[in-house]
């Protein structure tokens, strides 16, 4: 019976510190033509996400706080998709900290992660970008699902720089989190169970997510007659979001776990 247990229970804290290293070095040592295939595969499945939130949220009466809530509900498909089909995230792929801390990969290898996640990632996002403007997805609800959109990035853009970055900090602490719980679960449910938490925190929040944001004001620009969005003013975002979630990736997850639980511990790299 114990054994039994044990085998459907949800593995510790400290289990999960060691997995999350291991996954880091087997990440950072993927050959490159499979990281970046799947990299584009994450990015789609953001997009994915991206597009459905936008979808639910358009022409909501149930309330600021609710719409928010299940528009987050919504946008959790790509992450699931993420975790569960198995895709290369530049977001998550911050937890790779802990392997780096470890000494059990190299800052190169790091590097190299995040280079190819980010870049395939952005491709994956343009794609879905190109295919929603020519499937006219913004015609949905008589075109008020394109208004949304351009909503939705218009928001975006105009936050100063400041505040893009805090809210990326926030948002990859609650994305890497949302990983962390699911790398506890054994089964499909149980990390499906995992991410409908933080990453509808994070939407409902209104926090910045840089590969959402990839999908969200390319395709926003694509819709824009108006010129409410700027190249300038994205590029900005995108940039400042981007080093906001590599804090709170690196940082407030990654960095906080390894000390509780990883400090001292497994095989250091030479060198």
């Amino acid at each position: 019976m114990n054994d039994e247990h044990d085998l459907n229970a949800a593995y510790a804290p400290r289990e999960i510190a060691k997995k999350v290293a291991s996954m880091g070095v087997a990440k950072a040592r993927t050959n490159t033509l499979t990281l970046l295939t799947l990299a584009v595969l994450a990015g789609a499945f953001i997009s994915l996400g991206c597009l459905f939130f936008t979808v639910v949220v358009t022409g909501s009466t149930v309330g600021f706080g609710l719409t928010r809530l299940i528009g987050g509900l919504s946008f959790s498909l790509g992450l699931i998709l993420v975790v569960v089909g198995g895709a290369e995230l530049f977001t998550g792929n911050n937890l790779l900290a802990m392997a780096w801390a470890s000494r059990l990969i190299t800052t190169r290898e790091v590097a190299r992660n995040w280079l190819f996640s980010y870049v395939g990632n952005l491709i994956g996002c343009l794609g879905t970008v190109v295919l929603a403007v020519w499937g006219n997805v913004a015609s949905l609800g008589n075109g008020a699902m394109g208004q949304t959109a351009v909503g939705i990035a218009a928001g975006k853009v105009s936050l100063s720089l400041g505040e893009a970055f805090a809210r990326g900090i926030l948002c990859n602490a609650l994305v890497c989190l949302a990983v962390w719980l699911a790398m506890g679960g054994r089964s499909v449910v149980d990390k499906v169970a995992a991410l409908v938490f933080p990453i509808p925190a994070f939407v409902a929040i209104g926090l910045e997510h840089s590969i959402a944001n990839w999908f969200f004001l390319p395709f926003a620009l694509m819709l824009d007659a108006e010129g409410a969005l700027s190249l300038t003013g994205i590029g900005m975002n995108l940039v400042a979001v981007t080093a906001g979630n590599i804090v709170g990736g690196t940082l407030l997850v990654a960095s906080v776990y390894w000390v509780a639980y990883l400090r001292g511990e497994g095989p250091r790299r030479e060198g």
